[in-house]
């Protein structure tokens, strides 16, 4: 959350997202927080509302925040180097300026990855119109790191949309990426979802089997598409949620997520702590999800070969 990209959010009148209020973030509070918890690096990214937070965003100030958030990022990498990397935000609906920024970010700035949210104004990862941007980031292998917005509509009354809508934003778009073959058509992409996926392990039979009847594919091979993401436990790692996850994904598709600064320092420590102590897991399946699941997808932060 840069201090310029969150004066810009205010400027425009917004003051939260998904129900929370925009929370203070600086390097010198990210490294603090960092070394609290014994992590030694982070991904970081420009999340909910993403840099077209209103359906009348010109497409030009989108497409010059887009740069500004991802140098400030680029910035913050080389200033700390082996502490940080980071997601480039773009310019989705915007594909022609999100085709430009993320060679940009991926050729010049160095990006780990990307970031696009669930949904823009309602409009859903796994359109058609989606498919150039797609095609170039699987052309890359790049990293997809897909988090979740509020979803359009009237709220529901005493619902925080953190705590159950951004669930249900991150199942939609996973629902349309495997319905409308993303997934098969791209496979070199490395697609994580955020918060466990949201309701995706839970409920992926019954996902895959509407999608099956559909598209009279065969359940498995959808339920397959489903497996191929990765997952991050950010605010999800609970012996509730994590049975469910760690019966459905796939070997080494499952990631440590802080959450920070959204999830206050105790809350990290609260779910990295429930992770720490959960028993499903053995000592190797501990160490995959604290770090070495992340160093097959990010191989620039593993150990450096004596």
């Amino acid at each position: 959350m840069p201090p310029s990209y969150v004066a810009w959010l205010r400027g425009v009148g917004i003051h939260e997202a998904g129900g929370r209020d925009l929370p203070a973030w600086s390097p010198e509070d990210a490294l603090r927080v960092m070394d609290e918890h014994f992590i030694e690096t982070a991904v970081v990214s420009v999340s909910t509302p993403g840099v077209c937070p209103t359906p009348d965003t010109r497409r030009e100030e989108a497409r010059h925040r887009s740069r500004e958030v991802n140098e400030t990022a680029a910035d913050l990498v080389r200033n700390h180097p082996r502490r940080f990397g980071f997601f480039a935000t773009l310019t989705v609906p915007d594909v022609d300026g999100a085709l430009a920024e993320a060679a940009y970010a991926l050729d010049g700035l160095h990006a780990s990855g990307i970031i696009l949210l669930a949904n823009t104004h309602g409009r859903y990862l796994g359109d058609p119109d989606d498919a150039p941007l797609f095609e170039e980031l699987n052309r890359r292998k790049a990293v997809l790191f897909v988090h979740p917005s509020e979803i359009v509509g009237p709220p529901a009354a005493d619902v925080a949309a953190f705590a159950a809508d951004f669930l249900l934003d991150t199942s939609r778009a996973a629902y349309r990426l495997v319905r409308n073959g993303f997934i098969r058509r791209y496979p070199d992409l490395k697609i994580i979802l955020s918060h466990a996926g949201g309701f995706v392990p839970y409920a992926s039979y019954r996902m895959a089997g509407a999608i099956a009847l559909e598209t009279s594919r065969p359940l498995e091979d959808v339920l397959d598409d489903f497996r191929s993401f990765y997952f991050d436990t950010a605010i999800s790692s609970t012996p509730a949620a994590l049975p469910s996850l760690m019966a459905f994904a796939k070997p080494g598709h499952v990631l440590f997520g802080s959450d920070w600064p959204f999830a206050p320092s105790a809350g990290v420590a609260l779910f990295a702590g429930m992770l720490d102590a959960y028993a499903g897991l053995d000592d190797a399946g501990h160490a995959a999800i604290n770090r070495g699941s992340a160093e097959r997808l990010f191989p620039q932060f593993a150990p450096e070969s004596p």
